[in-house]
């Protein structure tokens, strides 16, 4: 029996009706057939189908909706959902629907700045306490056990309330909130990793600090580390929507997620569809983004 090396070994199955005192025959799936039947399940396109549309949303919008959303029809104001407007219209005759397509480039974008943030500053840091001996390693957690002490909401609520609002400092607070969630993750995935023989191989074979940490531990870590990057994703925003429900957002009437329902909420009881339809794509949005780490997690995981 020979066995391919290229190939991380991921499966062993052994059959049970093997006769005693004999060797059972040993089947070995390699990892690039799993990987490639997950990609190709019907549970990942279903979920990254919306996530693409939401996509869309932010890259070209006005092929969503030709409608201005920043100017309405002050005739047209307070229609339900209905086939000319989708998600209605607000107390200015704009179209909800437009509103909240336009908005999702500044969301996304600000919510892709704080887990550009979290990643890159996390991921130095779980590097750092993994590799650099025990004194880094207790120095960098206790300052991660002083991240995770605070709730990250409320960290970045106060480094959005210390600078002026805007997305900027929405975006470099909620991101700051998040990276002690990486740091953790990549310092275990990297310590599981470092452990492995074929590590100690390359460091024996004259391989350089760098070029191990780059060409063998940071690509075989990254499953979960991708898996938490789309959560976290959500997770961001919720967060910046949440914020920008309280002001600390893009100032009106710039279109942004949670600017929408704060707008909406004084019209709660005659025209629930300005606070709900814009909530319901939040949700939608961040139980897709759950669903696909979940997925992610699934194809990367060694």
């Amino acid at each position: 029996m020979s066995i391919k090396l290229e190939e991380p070994l991921t499966k062993v199955a052994v059959q049970q009706s093997a006769p005693a005192g004999t060797l059972a025959p040993v089947e070995i799936v390699p990892s690039s057939k799993k990987k490639s039947g997950a990609l190709s399940s019907p549970v990942f396109w279903l979920t990254c189908a919306p996530l693409i549309m939401v996509l869309g949303w932010a890259l070209v919008p006005s092929l969503f909706s030709g409608l201005d959303p920043i100017s309405g029809v002050p005739a047209e104001k307070f229609q339900a959902p209905g086939f000319a407007h989708w998600f209605g219209t607000d107390h200015l005759g704009r179209d909800v629907f437009a509103r909240v397509v336009h908005g999702t480039s500044q969301t996304l974008l600000t919510a892709g700045l704080a887990v550009t943030i979290g990643l890159v500053a996390g991921t130095g840091l779980g590097l750092l306490a993994a590799t650099a001996g025990r004194a880094a390693d207790a120095v960098t957690m206790r300052l991660i056990d002083v991240l995770l002490a605070v709730p990250g909401f409320l960290v970045s609520l106060i480094i959005v309330t210390a600078f002026a609002p805007g997305p900027i400092s929405l975006g470099i607070g909620v991101g700051i909130a998040s990276i002690a969630s990486f740091a953790r993750v990549v310092r275990s995935e990297v310590l599981r990793v470092r452990s492995l023989d074929y590590v100690e191989a390359a460091f024996m074979n004259g391989g350089t600090y760098w070029s191990v940490v780059f060409k063998h531990i940071l690509p075989n870590s990254c499953g979960p580390v991708l898996a938490l990057l789309a959560v976290d994703l959500g997770v961001a925003i919720l967060a910046i929507s949440g914020l920008g429900f309280l002001g600390f957002g893009s100032p009106p009437p710039t279109p942004e997620w949670g600017l929408l329902i704060s707008e909406g909420r004084q019209y709660l009881a005659s025209a629930w569809w300005l606070t709900t339809l814009p909530g319901v794509v939040i949700v939608v949005v961040v139980i897709l983004l759950a669903g696909l780490g979940r997925q992610l997690h699934k194809i990367f995981r060694f």
